[in-house]
């Protein structure tokens, strides 16, 4: 893992794909307690295609570098960090990808930052007043404190639990290695889950309602790839993000819940290189 350090943070991150690539980089933004280990298979696919994918290790819970609290205050302020992350690597015309949490943080950058993004892919993620669905916002409420995480989530170290409903279990097929190790680091390590409890304390369900009202500002290319068998961002919820957009392709992909990039990733991988051919 390489990394970076910007403002408040030292992000640990992935490079895939060769230097002299001819597309437009390829920057993966994932959600909470989870890491870049989410879009793997789609990146490796991508690399093997020529692509240059960027995988960051965002400070959202399964984080292994603790960072300062201050960029975490706010989901504005984090998407303010993922922004540092591309101006630090100097990418430009980038094409953005976003995943759970990780599209409401997209959802912000263009709004903030529009100028780096050349092209923006949502899967399955927050919009609107879901931020966080049901259940995942009756949880979040009560992991506001490092003691209150280690309490509720040690006890997803027992896999039956981590696959639960409040858990893992309504976002993917079950894989007990991958979960076990994005709910480590919030676990066993204090500092990160203060990291985390900060961010948790920040977010509040009216965050991106306000963006949504000029998400039609962004007229770059915008590829929606929504799973259909989601319980939490609901197909009705991608239908209506998608409407936001006045230069945008819907992907319904049938029987994918919300991390799409591990159900599906080849249906990911073409809508990353359909909208990144869109100039």
């Amino acid at each position: 893992m390489s990394q970076v350090t910007v403002q408040g943070a030292t992000i640990e991150y992935r490079v895939l794909g060769p230097s002299d690539s001819p597309h437009p980089p390829v920057v993966f933004v994932h959600g909470i307690l989870v890491d870049h280990r989410l879009w793997t298979r789609v990146a490796e696919d991508l690399a093997r295609n020529g692509y240059r994918c960027f995988l960051p290790d965002l400070p959202l819970g399964s984080h292994t570098v603790p960072v300062d609290d201050e960029v975490l205050r706010t989901p504005a302020a984090v998407a303010e960090l993922v922004h540092d992350f591309i101006v630090a690597l100097d990418l430009d015309d980038v094409t953005l990808v976003g995943n759970d949490t990780g599209g409401g943080l997209c959802q912000l950058l263009i709004d903030a930052h529009p100028d780096r993004i050349g092209r923006l892919v949502l899967t399955n993620c927050d919009a609107f007043d879901k931020f966080p669905p049901f259940p995942f916002n009756v949880v979040f409420a009560t992991m506001r404190g490092p003691r209150s995480i280690k309490a509720l989530a040690g006890p997803m170290r027992i896999p039956a639990l981590r696959h639960s409903p409040l858990g893992y279990g309504l976002l993917l097929e079950r894989n007990d290695d991958l979960t076990a190790a994005w709910i480590r680091p919030c676990v066993s390590d204090r500092r990160i889950a203060q990291n985390l409890a900060t961010l948790l304390r920040g977010v509040r369900a009216t965050d991106l309602t306000d963006v949504a009202t000029r998400l039609h500002r962004f007229d770059k290319p915008v590829s929606v790839v929504w799973g259909q068998a989601d319980r939490s961002f609901t197909p009705a919820l991608g239908r209506r993000l998608a409407a936001l957009f006045p230069n945008v392709t819907m992907v319904e992909v049938p029987g994918a819940r919300t991390f799409v990039a591990l159900d599906a990733p080849t249906t990911v991988v073409n809508a990353i290189t359909t909208v990144g051919a869109a100039r």
